[in-house]
């Protein structure tokens, strides 16, 4: 009979996981404005095993309570900075060695499955109507998208940032 697994179980499994992966990956949040979905994004994020979050420009940060709220503490599993340029954040992450991946439904964006990527990924998600702006959009090394096959042309930003966290989680 199939059963649940126990905490110890759980615990094991994902741990067994956890050592099977090699692979650095970050977020870069550009002008993600609602602290709940800035929340959402937090939890799935420790829950993948994010190494570091960039919270840049109108982006609420960790310490806000909304975020805090939604997040339920798992920020405590996170390293973070805040920053105010897109610019910025896209320097440093690349300086530690992270090929720059924007989410983004834009022209010469490749399906996230289909993604050249290297060892150590940042995925940068934008804001929750206007997207990435000119200047993330420029700065990335790639572009990606999630393909959509109902007649809905867009995601929620903290459920395309779990898919693509995941989707590269998977890749590795």
């Amino acid at each position: 009979m199939t059963r649940n697994l126990t905490a110890t179980e759980l615990k094991r499994l994902h741990r067994e996981r956890r050592r099977a992966t090699d692979e650095r990956l970050a977020l870069i949040l550009e002008d993600v404005q609602n602290p709940f979905n800035v929340g959402a994004i937090v939890r799935t994020a420790a829950a993948m095993n994010v190494d570091h979050v960039w919270m840049v420009g109108a982006t609420p940060p960790i310490t806000h309570p909304k975020v805090q709220k939604t997040a339920l503490g798992t920020h405590r599993y996170l390293s973070w900075t805040t920053t105010d340029a897109i610019d910025d954040a896209v320097k440093v992450a690349r300086g530690d060695g992270y090929t720059v991946v924007g989410v983004e439904l834009a022209e010469g964006a490749r399906p996230m499955a289909e993604l050249e990527s290297s060892a150590d990924v940042a995925l940068v998600m934008g804001h929750e109507d206007r997207g990435l702006s000119k200047s993330a959009l420029a700065a990335c090394d790639q572009l990606a998208y999630i393909p959509q096959l109902g007649k809905v042309a867009s995601l929620n930003v903290a459920t395309a940032a779990s898919i693509a966290l995941y989707e590269m989680r998977r890749q590795g």
